[in-house]
């Protein structure tokens, strides 16, 4: 239903009672499913604040870089939106969390939880 849309369509779509927003980006399409009464534009604002993020984690992210670190791309989404909402609008806030956090990975024996 996205993919196979001329590109200059709009990337809004109605299906069922749900509205299907879309952008791409290079050869990667980001599609979010949002309720008839959310804000498209709001939601399009979302998608580019997202690409922003992975663009900057990853350096000019690419689709092998959301294959091989899906866990890594659920992680910064999870930052980003909490419930439906966004929570965080920092990108460097967002970024700063996934560095600690990829620390935390390299060198768990430093970050240990004694109990």
């Amino acid at each position: 239903m996205v993919l196979s849309r001329p590109p200059k369509l709009c990337n809004f779509l109605e299906w069922k009672e749900y509205k299907i927003i879309f952008k791409r980006y290079a050869s990667l399409f980001f599609v979010v499913c949002v309720d008839r009464s959310d804000n498209e534009l709001i939601v399009l604002e979302i998608i580019h604040h997202f690409v922003e993020i992975l663009d900057r984690y990853f350096g000019n992210v690419c689709e092998l870089d959301l294959i091989f670190n899906f866990h890594k791309a659920y992680y910064i989404l999870d930052e980003l939106i909490m419930a439906g909402e966004l929570q965080e609008t920092s990108k460097k806030t967002v970024l700063r969390i996934m560095a600690q956090q990829d620390a935390q990975q390299e060198n768990p024996s430093e970050h240990k939880v004694d109990l």
